[in-house]
């Protein structure tokens, strides 16, 4: 069986409608990279379209009824959206679940430090990477910091045209040699994946006009000296001028915290003789009121810089960062939003670690997807955990999560019959796993014929495949984690080229198709 290409079934009336939704999706991968930022634009929709924070409802004693639209997070970092159908809960869920985390670099607990000077950020990758892939890029850093006095600061730096960016360097070609020679896996140490964030041991502050300057002091400063300072606009131009600094100010400013590589960089003497690191951990505490131990409370994620763009002649295609999952992310929550009147409740369910194995409190092995469920059909009046264990099994999933697009680079560790292949719909997965199918949900083939009719009937373009050749490797999803609760599961998603590099690269008519095929899903009638 051959699949045909789902770019030939578009009328013109398709053709703009998925135009209009890979813009929408661009925009989303370009404005949303990590967990926090997705649920957060996640509730923003959802708030748009009619959606009411389901602890409001628990807080108030409210029934929930039918046509009622409610959502609820934890960690801010997974969110469950719910359309409440006519149908009795005890008849199950149609339930849409992706994972909205993806392979990146963490800034670790104790990383600023400074090497020749060159200041660094260190890292501990996140997921599966090749290490190599993200030397040389320009990169920016997402996340927050939580400090002692309760207050989070948000941290997003490398986006905007005028945002400085961070990078990683390589050995030159010139000199490596001995480099080549290793296997890929080894050519770039986990351990050196440390970001360059500063080389100056200058102060640097931004004025009123957004411009920065650099405070340049003799060494001989006095309490009153004059500082030059140079100023760099966003254009690169620059001028020039002077200012006059207290150093009684200075000085009192150091008294809070005298043993502090940041406070010693406040005296004029140390901006001229101090270090990189001084320097810049004056800039974080005059920018964001953040110190050195800010770091251990921090959740500061490294990802490539830029925007999500089409790629080809013929912009069929988009390459972005965090694709895997963000394409059936955003695809699983539009399909959510847009779903008008339903029969079953229709839930969305968007978690945190997959990539690390579901883990912790925001993964789908936490008992939030459980919790929420309860909690709903207590808001129903048929609460109890036998009436939950009933919905449950009766439920029905789509696992949507991203598949291995045969790459006509590397066609030897694919088997192309059952391979997906770009432009050719929504990918269904009957089962993932590694080697033997270890570690795999296997959907029943009673729940394949019922998914296929419901994508037939919706004119829903759509193929399947396995990932990659067996032995080749393989891989897992969320899919067995809701499974054990005697529910059908099956993984379905959108195929990607260079699946966990740093710029992936998805089909725009897959992107339509799986909104298509998840849509025709949550509006099942029986």
């Amino acid at each position: 069986m051959k699949s045909q290409s789902a770019w030939l079934t578009l009328n013109e009336t398709e053709l703009a409608s998925m135009q209009t939704l890979s813009k929408e999706y661009i925009n989303f991968l370009s404005e949303y990279k990590i967990e926090r930022e997705i649920v957060q634009a996640a509730i923003a929709y959802a708030q748009a379209a009619g959606y009411v924070n389901l602890d409001d409802y628990i807080r108030l004693g409210r029934r929930l009824q039918a046509g009622d639209k409610v959502y609820a997070t934890t960690k801010h970092k997974a969110i469950i959206l719910a359309h409440i159908g006519t149908a009795p809960l005890h008849e199950g869920f149609s339930i849409l679940g992706a994972h909205i985390d993806s392979p990146r670099l963490d800034v670790k607990q104790n990383p600023l430090f400074e090497d020749h000077g060159i200041a660094k950020l260190d890292t501990h990758y996140y997921g599966g990477i090749k290490s190599y892939q993200w030397v040389t890029l320009p990169l920016a850093l997402h996340g927050v910091v939580a400090k002692k006095d309760g207050t989070l600061v948000s941290v997003c730096i490398g986006e905007k045209p005028s945002d400085p960016v961070f990078c990683i360097s390589d050995l030159l070609i010139h000199l490596a040699g001995e480099q080549m020679k290793k296997p890929a896996s080894d050519v770039i140490d986990a351990e050196a994946l440390d970001i360059i964030v500063g080389s100056s041991p200058l102060c640097i502050q931004r004025a009123d006009d957004g411009a920065y300057h650099y405070c340049v002091r003799s060494s001989n400063a006095t309490s009153t000296a004059d500082t030059h300072v140079t100023s760099m606009s966003a254009t690169g131009q620059h001028a020039t001028g002077t200012s006059t600094t207290n150093q009684q100010a200075a000085d009192a400013h150091a008294t809070d915290a005298p043993n502090s590589a940041l406070n010693a960089a406040s005296t004029p003497s140390a901006i001229s003789s101090g270090t990189v690191k001084a320097a810049l951990l004056q800039y974080l505490l005059e920018s964001y009121g953040i110190q050195e131990d800010d770091f251990l409370s921090a959740e500061l994620e490294v990802v490539p810089a830029g925007c999500a763009r089409e790629m080809g002649f013929d912009r069929s295609m988009i390459l972005a960062y965090g694709q895997d999952d963000s394409a059936c992310a955003f695809t699983s929550l539009k399909a959510q939003l847009d779903v008008t009147n339903i029969t079953r409740t229709a839930l969305c369910v968007l978690v945190d670690k997959e990539e690390i194995g579901s883990v912790g409190a925001s993964g789908m092995a936490s008992c939030f997807f459980e919790d929420t469920v309860a909690e709903l059909m207590e808001c129903m009046g048929c609460g109890g955990m036998l009436n939950l264990k009933r919905a449950l099994r009766a439920s029905h999933m789509l696992s949507s999560d991203v598949s291995a697009g045969f790459d006509p680079a590397f066609p030897s560790s694919f088997e192309a019959k059952n391979a997906a292949f770009l432009g050719r719909g929504l990918v269904f997965n009957k089962y993932t796993g590694a080697r033997g199918k270890s570690g795999s949900n296997d959907a029943s083939a009673e729940y394949m014929a019922r998914i296929r009719r419901i994508m037939d009937d919706a004119q829903v373009v759509y193929q399947t495949a396995e990932l990659g050749k067996v032995n080749a490797g393989g891989g897992g999803t969320i899919a067995y984690l809701p499974a054990k609760y005697g529910m059908d599961v099956i993984d379905s998603g959108i195929s990607v080229l260079s699946m966990h590099a740093p710029w992936e690269i998805t089909s725009k008519v897959d992107v339509y198709e799986a909104y298509k095929g998840y849509k025709a899903f949550l509006e099942q009638r029986a």
